[in-house]
């Protein structure tokens, strides 16, 4: 089978608007793209933001993005939703979950077959708390927006995590035994895990490594079957740098070597700091890296 290749285009997004940067993703070859739902852009709490607005304009707007990419002939591989919002503010809890309803939604209406989110975070919580807590309210976030996966048809991915910037620890669901015993616990109590997968983060992997956790590839073992999509980007282990393939120290023969034994066969999806060279170079940094992959792939598969 084809491998396929996907690039986040969330630095597209922010520099040249969602219709623009879709149109960007088919010029510079790509074959589907992450689009990000995260930012300001698309929170209910910006008059300005399209979560703002009534669900026909909703409907309308994001209808229009698939649309485009039908005529353009370029697929939404997934989005990227909610991020580290979810804690112990019950205001902002409120809104992750009106945002995450709207997450799904847009997914659904880009014909996304998954949506991106992360697990609570130490960022969050604090690196003290303790671990039933972040457990629980890891379930407590889930099981409010797992129904609207369900309702709308897209299954929600949690992304692994790394080491927690500048706490000098790892992000707790970055340890990969607590992030296992999440899944295991969301999969046992909502529809025996139909609306959940796993989204391997390479980087961060590579960056929780650093904390007695396994390397990616050894991640990808681990969770197995359970790997719908892929963030694939390369660090030096120290920090989250999300640079591309080969620029970093993580091993991409053992990485694939993982893919194929667990029989992964969706997207090369790579998630990347596209403005590593600047704002004046990301659709330059985002064709290269898309090159760059598909010469990976064609190198090893033919």
């Amino acid at each position: 089978m084809e491998k396929r290749v996907s690039i986040s285009v969330r630095h597209l997004q922010n520099r040249y608007g969602d219709e623009q940067a879709i149109r960007i993703a088919k010029l510079i070859g790509a074959d589907a793209i992450d689009f990000t739902t995260y930012t300001d852009a698309f929170d209910c709490r910006n008059p300005a933001s399209i979560y703002s607005k009534s669900e026909d304009e909703f409907v309308s707007y994001f209808s229009h993005l698939k649309k485009e990419a039908d005529q353009l002939g370029i697929e939404f591989a997934q989005t990227h939703a909610r991020m580290q919002d979810y804690g112990i503010n019950g205001a902002e809890n409120e809104a992750y979950v009106q945002n995450a309803r709207l997450d799904c939604l847009a997914a659904k209406l880009l014909g996304a077959p998954v949506c991106v989110v992360h697990s609570v975070s130490t960022l969050q919580l604090g690196k003290d708390a303790p671990p039933q807590r972040m457990h629980q309210l890891n379930f407590d976030m889930f099981m409010k927006i797992l129904p609207f996966a369900k309702k709308y048809g897209v299954k929600l991915a949690t992304e692994t995590f790394g080491a927690a910037p500048g706490m000098g620890c790892c992000d707790f669901f970055g340890n990969i035994g607590e992030f296992v015993a999440a899944y295991e616990s969301l999969c046992a109590a909502f529809d025996s895990g139909k609306y959940l997968t796993a989204c391997v983060d390479t980087g961060h992997c590579n960056h929780a490594a650093g904390y007695g956790n396994p390397s990616p590839a050894e991640v990808i073992r681990i969770l197995g079957k359970n790997v719908g999509v892929l963030h694939l980007n390369d660090n030096d282990g120290r920090s989250d740098q999300h640079r591309l393939p080969g620029m970093g120290n993580i091993p991409w023969s053992d990485v694939f070597d993982a893919l194929d034994e667990i029989g992964y066969n969706g997207f090369y999806n790579m998630e990347l700091h596209l403005n590593c060279f600047g704002d004046n170079f990301l659709i330059e940094t985002a064709e290269f890296a898309v090159k760059l992959m598909k010469r990976m792939l064609a190198d090893r598969y033919g």
